[in-house]
């Protein structure tokens, strides 16, 4: 059966790392909100956009049209025969996570959302680093995850046989095995 993989999460949880990393070994597609995002408004994806939260490109709106994009994206994938997509965000709503499971339901595919977590002070430290990183993609600051953190839904909607919680505070070679292995036994 065809399936969304939903790997998602706070700013720098690591869920790009790990999302990139299993898309590509499995051969799945993999779309990634922050360089949609930056498709989609027309601007270079390693440039920096240092809105404020819920300002310029990362507007209530411009995220719905980026979110969207990608489950559209998905569908295309999804029905051209493509066994597995993976989906990279924050889905820190109720709301986009129910858009993924109608998109699921709707075009018969599988789903499993990973989230990936880890301590404010790993999260300190990959934002640090991220802003000295000049091929960067993600606009994310410690005052962006703040905010995130404090209207971040917990996914207590989603079915346990299809939630998997990661922290990714350790190498992603290690936390690929432990996915594989976590979904190998499901």
């Amino acid at each position: 059966m065809p399936t969304l993989y939903v790997f998602f999460g706070l700013i720098a949880s690591g869920k790009s790392t790990l999302a990139a990393r299993f898309a590509g070994r499995r051969d799945f597609a993999y779309f990634n909100t922050d360089l949609v995002r930056k498709e989609l408004a027309g601007i270079d994806p390693v440039s920096r956009q240092p809105d404020k939260f819920n300002k310029g490109i990362y507007t209530r709106e411009f995220s719905r049209k980026t979110y969207q994009e990608l489950l559209d994206r998905a569908a295309n994938e999804l029905r051209t025969g493509r066994r597995g997509v993976v989906l990279d965000g924050s889905y820190a709503s109720r709301e986009e996570r129910a858009r993924v499971l109608e998109l699921a339901a709707s075009v018969g595919a599988g789903w499993v959302f990973i989230q990936c977590v880890c301590s404010d002070q790993a999260v300190r430290e990959r934002l640090a680093v991220r802003a000295r990183d000049p091929l960067a993609v993600s606009d994310g600051r410690w005052e962006i995850y703040l905010r995130q953190k404090e209207r971040f839904q917990p996914p207590s909607e989603l079915d346990p046989a299809g939630l998997i919680t990661v922290n990714t505070e350790q190498s992603v070679d290690e936390l690929e095995k432990q996915l594989a292995a976590t979904l190998d036994a499901r």
